[in-house]
């Protein structure tokens, strides 16, 4: 473990009033401002998001440099960084854009000002995300398994936007109605998109997100973060939007995968070429507005290379990415149309369920009929995503 120098605060008004986080240390998940390189860092590799190790707009594919190879089984911690408050739409200015929201320029992340300000990017041609990575998985090989286990998280900033943009959300064309308050914009943009800003208090382990609305007007949820977006580099030459998910994972939205759980990947290239962003303090099922509570995340990951009898028994004959949690199973199903994603999620649950649980075809489509829960992912990343949650109480 390897820690910086200096005190912080957990309240978000200290960034409010100037206090200066970028030193700061403390216990693991504070929301603290962690700049690169700075605050706690436990795993054995260490990645920052800055503009050398990141890509914007475009996921890695088979013609993708790795900036980092690690050995299967290795720790990795990996910054990721949020777009809201760097894309056009929103001024390309994160200082100014969160300045105008009350937060000081010491409580803005240094790796985003330099994203804003160096990285070449088309809003509307490029995808909207921060990719870090690719990374490089020594001895890993297409037919293999890549498990992820997710260790750990810390909140890079105390607060998070959630926003909504014209022509995508689960409403476009209704929302934005035009009726959103001033300060919920980014004014010389002419964009009509609508940020909403939201405070956050306490720590990635429990900590509470604070909208503010009108004149006094408070609503309060817990957090629980994830990151968006984790995925393996697909095998095929031509460019790889952010947007829509796939078999390669990438921009997968799955609330569930928080700290503790686990995130099995079909590799696709040698070396798998995983790579991270996308992060997420919040999110409903179906993240229906476009965004969830967007802020950045550092992440502790384990990734480790599963083949042959070892892959099946972690989850059978498996043909999309695959959940787990110490609750859970989670197949997932993915297609443009959300009735093919539901019926792939199904597909994938009846492969699950006799591939690596041992149960007949009929009894397994009765089981999940009767005791499993298939939820929405998200309907706003072009592919939808439906997963699948079985219990695994059930076969104890």
């Amino acid at each position: 473990m390897r820690e910086s120098t200096g005190a912080g605060s957990n309240n978000p008004a200290d960034v409010r009033r100037g206090a200066h986080l970028g030193d700061a240390a403390g216990t693991r998940g504070a929301p603290l401002i962690l700049n690169p390189g700075q605050g706690r860092i436990d795993g054995d590799h260490y990645l920052p998001a800055t503009p050398g190790n990141s890509r914007w707009g475009w996921w890695p594919n088979r013609q993708t440099a790795a900036v980092m190879s690690v050995d299967s089984g290795s720790v990795l911690t990996v910054d990721t960084l949020s777009h809201e408050g760097i894309l056009e739409d929103q001024g390309r200015d994160p200082a100014a854009f969160f300045g105008a929201r009350g937060i000081d320029r010491s409580g803005v992340l240094e790796d985003a000002v330099e994203m804003a300000r160096d990285v070449p990017h088309t809003f509307g041609v490029d995808g909207p995300h921060v990719v870090t990575g690719p990374i490089e998985v020594r001895g890993a090989e297409p037919g293999d398994l890549l498990r992820v286990d997710v260790l750990g998280f810390a909140l890079r900033v105390p607060y998070g936007v959630t926003s909504n943009r014209h022509g995508l959300g689960a409403l476009p064309g209704e929302m934005p109605d035009g009726a959103e308050p001033p300060d919920t914009l980014t004014p010389g943009t002419g964009h009509g998109t609508v940020s909403v800003f939201t405070e956050v208090e306490g720590d990635a382990g429990g900590g509470t997100a604070v909208l503010r609305y009108g004149t006094g007007g408070t609503v309060r949820y817990p957090i629980a973060p994830f990151l968006g977006m984790m995925g393996v580099a697909p095998d095929v030459g031509d460019p790889v939007a952010t947007r829509p998910p796939g078999r390669h994972g990438g921009n997968l939205d799955i609330k569930h995968l928080v700290q503790g759980a686990t995130l099995y990947l079909p590799v696709q290239v040698p070396g798998a070429g995983f790579a991270v962003g996308d992060p997420h303090f919040a999110q409903g099922n179906g993240e229906v507005a476009l965004t969830a509570l967007e802020g950045s995340l550092r992440a502790d990951l384990r990734l480790s290379v599963l083949r042959g009898p070892e892959a099946r028994r972690a989850c059978g004959l498996i043909e999309n990415p695959f959940g787990e949690t110490d609750d859970h199973w989670i197949p997932v199903g993915l297609h443009a149309d959300l009735d093919e994603a539901m019926r792939e999620a199904v597909r994938e649950a009846l492969r699950f369920c006799e591939s690596r649980l041992g149960l007949p075809r009929h009894i397994a489509y009765a089981y999940l009929s009767c005791a499993a829960d298939f939820e929405v992912t998200q309907v706003v990343n072009d592919v939808k995503g439906v997963h699948c949650l079985i219990a695994k109480r059930d076969f104890m």
